[in-house]
């Protein structure tokens, strides 16, 4: 069990983690759509557009999407794994899920929703995890288990999904 339940990745580890999150997953950043989507998705991976929530007062429907998939990225791993908090060009972190979020414990770090920069959520052995791209307005979910226990719900928040195993999916 760590320490403290979140911390940010000493700057030797940050290159380590994201060297390693550039090579696996093709990582191509880029504002044009010409170049999205800008990892190559896993097979087992689903993509939404974020657009659904683009008229949502007061966040209703963004606050459940983050909820459902803070909970899929939590019950994915078992009780004493971290996750890592990724935020391109900027801090990221280590943190243990079940110790955040909650009454009295400090907030999940950044968020599954990209604000303004990518946000990726990782297992440590990159198996399952989230990568919401700002500018393509997107979330990706990969991983068997997080697919399992959230597609419905994100179905539900955000609509029939773009991209499975990063190939089109005609309109429904």
């Amino acid at each position: 069990m760590m320490k403290d339940p979140v911390t940010a990745l000493p700057d030797a580890e940050y290159r380590r983690v994201w060297d390693r999150f550039y090579e696996d997953f093709d990582f191509r950043p880029s504002m044009s759509p010409f170049s999205w989507p800008a990892i190559k998705e896993p097979v087992a991976s689903v993509t939404w557009s974020l657009a659904a929530l683009d008229d949502d007062p007061g966040d209703e429907h963004l606050d459940r999407l983050v909820a459902v998939v803070e909970r899929g990225l939590t019950s994915s791993g078992g009780p004493q794994d971290t996750l890592l908090a990724l935020d391109w060009q900027h801090t990221s972190y280590r943190f243990a899920p079940q110790q955040v979020g909650g009454p009295g414990q400090p907030a999940w770090p950044l968020s599954p929703f990209p604000d303004g920069d990518y946000y990726v959520y990782l297992s440590e052995d990159f198996r399952y995890g989230s990568f919401g791209h700002p500018w393509e307005g997107s979330l990706c979910l990969f991983g068997e288990e997080l697919l399992h226990a959230v597609s419905a719900e994100v179905d539900t928040a955000l609509g029939s999904p773009i991209r499975r195993a990063g190939k089109a999916v005609g309109p429904a």
